[in-house]
């Protein structure tokens, strides 16, 4: 049986052993034979045990090797997508350099123009050419136009390109787990949840943030759904699998969806705020009527007022216009939408730009996009159509923000009334389709950002469901630690009850080892390839006892908060009609004294043997691992550290067995701190 994760040097700032140290590493050679009365007996139990070394050493040499090409050929995958992004990236900021140096050639062609115009045309009226200076003014004027037509839409194209770059470069920056340059979005904590904490997935440098490319709120709250609420139905995983699988390699359709949401604004896609504005109700009753008859005294004051301007007329304008301006003031013009749905235009304009692309990029027939997003093809009026009007509508309705430009509009005809009656119109067909509209949204926003995660990483693997209960994996690593620090291993977790009881010295790897399975079952499980050679697993419920936090608001201190998140983890293999609970619990019981940890964490171990689940416990007690004999499902592994030149080293290496080597006296000592000395070499 093969048990392994992937650790990281990095990840708790220890030097390790290089990649020749590693392949020093094996176990120790069996000693050599005690002398005998026999000689001729003594020679060939020498040579036996040497051929048998020398062969467990090849068969150890050759294990190694295959692992160290394997752990070659993923960390070239992933320097290749670095190196293939580094050029574009740097292709695009040349052409951006060359577009700049263009653009600033135009604004000197501009002022030429201007300048050239303005000396020609004085110099012709001066002149009295009055003939000649209105042509060479209206040439002047024509050619200044071209050129700034020309110049505007080159600075749209170098804004583009800017646009593009940034998406390029966050793509680069999550290859090389460049956390400061990687976009982050604030979002709820999950302190309760069972593993968003634990595991990293939420939170800065978390998983959510490495793949997170979504551009509306909604968008990223179902991928943040897919990561935290498991396991999934089986038909639904493998609908959303199908998606994420269809649109990797379509990394021009992916970054394009970005690119169109951001040409329209930075800001996020406020789903929630849209809906909320389109479901408000508007206008009072009458409101036709009324706009009927404003528009008509509005109307009538504009030919009294010019009738009374040209002297036709005497001054009868101003009994119209005091009669509409009675009605504005006395009638409800909508003030609390108005107010409500100030400034949503550009929010519903970079909607509109993104279902636009989708339609016209969805529409293959057969495929799994097409499905998903039937509602958005519809026979009919496009949702992007809609969405344009709505747009419309919101910037007639953001004048608001403008008060002397506000008033004067409504002084002139009945501009709230006006939008907020045609808002009204779209809000009887568009209030029951945006709801689905940005749920199918949200769902190709969050497919679209795991097959990112995907094309960004070629040498994962995509997981496979089996019935057999447990977790399989070859070249098993962690997805938040660098390629070229990762350590990756090989795991088999098989079976209900299976426990792996880990021991070993501080600073092994344990408490990442945990991480690692956890990480990579939630990244299968929300339909993303994981960091691996091969993974297969059985539907379970994540559970995780490994950052526990005390809390001062709560009234809880760490020891009870650990408490009652066993609890809540037992609880929950108690429970026979759901999946099996993979529980991942590190040093368990950890804040309390040594006595009582002991009875326990064999109480605690014994009874998750007997419940619906399997998983690891880590734990530095070497006298747990006596469990093994009481409890048949338990197995005994561990990591271990090497002493070289007076120097911890580790190989992050999961072992079978109990751990021989503790390190905590050795630490304390290379820290400088007091211990006691040692009373013989051995000790020491």
């Amino acid at each position: 049986m093969s048990i392994s994760a992937g650790c990281s040097k990095s990840l708790f700032g220890k030097a390790a052993a290089s990649e020749v140290g590693k392949r020093k590493l094996s176990h120790p050679p069996t000693p050599s034979c005690q002398s005998s009365s026999f000689p001729g007996r003594t020679l060939s139990l020498q040579a036996k045990r040497e051929r048998s070394r020398n062969a467990f050493s090849t068969a150890w040499f050759v294990i190694d090797a295959i692992r160290t090409f394997k752990y070659r050929q993923r960390t070239m995958a992933a320097v290749s997508r670095a190196r293939q992004l580094q050029r574009l990236v740097g292709r695009i900021e040349r052409l951006i350099t060359g577009g700049t140096a263009l653009s600033s050639r135009f604004t000197t062609y501009r002022l030429a123009i201007f300048i050239a115009g303005v000396i020609c045309t004085v110099t012709l009226f001066r002149s009295g050419h009055y003939q000649s200076g209105n042509l060479a003014l209206a040439g002047f004027v024509i050619v200044f136009l071209i050129v700034a037509s020309y110049h505007n839409r080159l600075e749209q194209r170098i804004h583009r390109l800017r646009v593009w770059m940034a998406i390029k470069s966050a793509h680069l920056a999550r290859v090389q787990l460049a956390w400061s340059q990687i976009p982050y979005k604030p979002a709820e904590p999950f302190a309760t949840h069972l593993y968003a904490q634990d595991l990293d997935v939420t939170g800065p440098h978390s998983l959510l943030q490495l793949i997170d490319t979504t551009v509306s709120d909604q968008g990223r709250s179902r991928l943040t759904l897919w990561l935290l609420t498991q396991p999934p139905e089986a038909q639904v995983w493998n609908t959303r699998q199908a998606l994420v699988k269809e649109l990797c390699p379509r990394s021009l359709f992916r970054d394009r969806l970005v690119l169109e949401a951001q040409l329209a604004g930075e800001e996020e896609i406020n789903g929630r705020r849209l809906a909320a504005a389109l479901d408000h109700p508007v206008g009072f009753h009458g409101l036709t009527r009324i706009l009927l008859l404003q528009t008509l005294l509005a109307l009538g004051t504009i030919v009294l007022g010019l009738g009374a301007l040209l002297d036709w007329l005497p001054g009868y304008w101003m009994f119209t216009f005091g009669a509409y301006a009675l009605i504005y003031l006395l009638t409800d013009q909508g003030e609390e939408l108005l107010e409500h749905a100030v400034g949503l235009h550009h929010e519903m304009e970079r909607l509109s730009r993104v279902l636009q692309f989708i339609e016209r990029h969805a529409a293959r027939p057969g495929s799994v996009m097409a499905s998903t997003c039937a509602s958005l093809l519809e026979p009919g009026r496009a949702p992007s159509s809609f969405t344009r009007h709505i747009a419309r509508i919101f910037h007639g309705i953001s004048v608001k923000a403008h008060p002397l430009i506000h008033l004067a509009l409504n002084a002139l005809c009945p501009w709230d009334l006006f939008f907020a009656f045609r808002l009204r119109q779209f809000q009887e067909r568009v209030r029951t389709r945006l709801p689905l509209w940005l749920d199918r949204l949200a769902e190709v926003e969050a497919a679209s950002a795991l097959a990112t995660f995907a094309y960004l990483h070629p040498d994962y693997a995509w997981p496979t469901p089996t019935s057999a209960i447990g977790v399989r994996s070859r070249s098993l690593g962690h997805p938040l630690i660098p390629a070229t620090t990762r350590v990756s291993n090989d795991i088999a977790l098989e079976g209900l009850d299976t426990i792996h009881l880990i021991t070993g010295s501080n600073m092994s790897g344990k408490s990442t080892f945990l991480r690692t399975i956890g990480i990579n079952v939630c990244l299968a499980q929300a339909g993303a390839p994981v960091c691996a050679g091969t993974f297969s697993w059985s539907w379970c419920r994540l559970a995780c006892c490994i950052r526990i936090n005390d809390s001062l608001d709560a009234g809880l201190s760490f020891f009870y908060a650990e408490v009652k998140r066993l609890k809540t983890i037992l609880h929950a293999t108690a429970d026979w009609s759901s999946p099996p609970v993979l529980f991942l619990i590190d040093e368990i019981f950890k804040g309390t004294n040594n006595r009582e940890r002991l009875i326990g964490s064999r109480s605690y171990i014994t009874a998750l043997s007997a419940g619906n689940g399997y998983g690891l416990v880590s734990t530095h007690d070497l006298e747990l691992t006596d469990l093994e004999h009481e409890i048949p499902s338990l197995i005994n592994t561990h990591f271990q550290e090497t002493v070289s030149n007076g120097a911890l080293a580790f190989d992050y290496r999961l072992r079978p067995g109990s751990c021989p080597t503790t390190n905590a006296l050795r630490i304390m000592e290379l820290e400088g701190l007091p211990i006691p000395k040692p009373t013989s070499p051995e000790a020491h």
